[in-house]
């Protein structure tokens, strides 16, 4: 039932997005904000197939962040990139440069000025990270990173990253944190999409003005501690749920 449920999922996404994708090619002629709204009916469409057809739901705790803020978010499954889009008004999602070369996702992200940095230049990408950040944070859109910079199991150690630091120093904004339990549900790797409810929590804001130091101990004090609660909360640990996201991880 798993595996049936799961190809269900799949099939229908990429159908889905294949249609999508194709019907909204025009709006690359269209103001940016149209390609906003049609990447947030994208994401909500997809949340609606994982639901019906995966028996994936999801809640969300907290307080959703509104304008010039800086949310910086557990990262554990490609779940976590699609609540973002579909939940936030207009973030500007900081992501991998190759990504853009991406046919139509990359399109499309460019299109709604999504936030793109080079890992491979240095002092450069920091530069270009923080000029694009300004410019959203004057926009009055929520910028979300992914402090880690790539996916991660449940449980696994944390890999904090400079980069939201330097985001935090410079702009001058609060730092919203954000727990998920997502890979347990969607691994980072493999097939199966566990039916159940995937929890996003909105973590209290870190006010501006702290030191480095200071920030990122704040930051992954409270990420990591909300996310293992709601690993615990959904299982984790528990032979059957551990022995389904350690063979779709492989």
């Amino acid at each position: 039932m798993l595996w049936l449920r799961s190809f269900s999922f799949t099939l229908a996404f990429y159908l889905m997005s294949a249609v999508v994708n194709i019907a909204a090619t025009p709006l690359f002629l269209a103001p940016r904000g149209w390609t906003v709204w049609a990447m947030r009916g994208w994401s909500r469409l997809t949340l609606w197939l994982l639901r019906h057809l995966a028996g994936t739901d999801y809640e969300i705790r907290g307080v959703l962040p509104e304008g010039g803020v800086l949310v910086a978010s557990k990262h554990q499954s490609m779940w976590d990139t699609i609540i973002m889009t579909a939940i936030l008004n207009d973030p500007a999602m900081v992501l991998k440069r190759e990504l853009l070369y991406v046919p139509y996702y990359g399109w499309y992200s460019m299109k709604a000025r999504m936030i793109a940095i080079d890992r491979g230049a240095g002092a450069k990408a920091v530069r270009r990270l923080i000029a694009q950040g300004k410019a959203a944070i004057a926009a009055k859109r929520p910028i979300v990173i992914f402090p880690e910079g790539h996916r991660m199991s449940p449980g696994e150690a944390p890999d904090y990253k400079p980069g939201v630091a330097a985001l935090y120093r410079q702009l001058g904004v609060a730092c919203v944190p954000v727990a998920v339990n997502s890979g347990l549900f969607w691994a980072r790797r493999g097939f199966a999409k566990r039916p159940g409810t995937i929890v996003i929590e909105f973590l209290p804001p870190i006010p501006p003005g702290l030191d480095r130091t200071a920030f990122m101990t704040a930051l992954q004090d409270s990420i990591e501690t909300a996310t293992a609660r709601l690993l615990a909360e959904a299982g984790h640990g528990d032979s059957a749920a551990k022995a389904i996201v350690d063979k779709s991880d492989r």
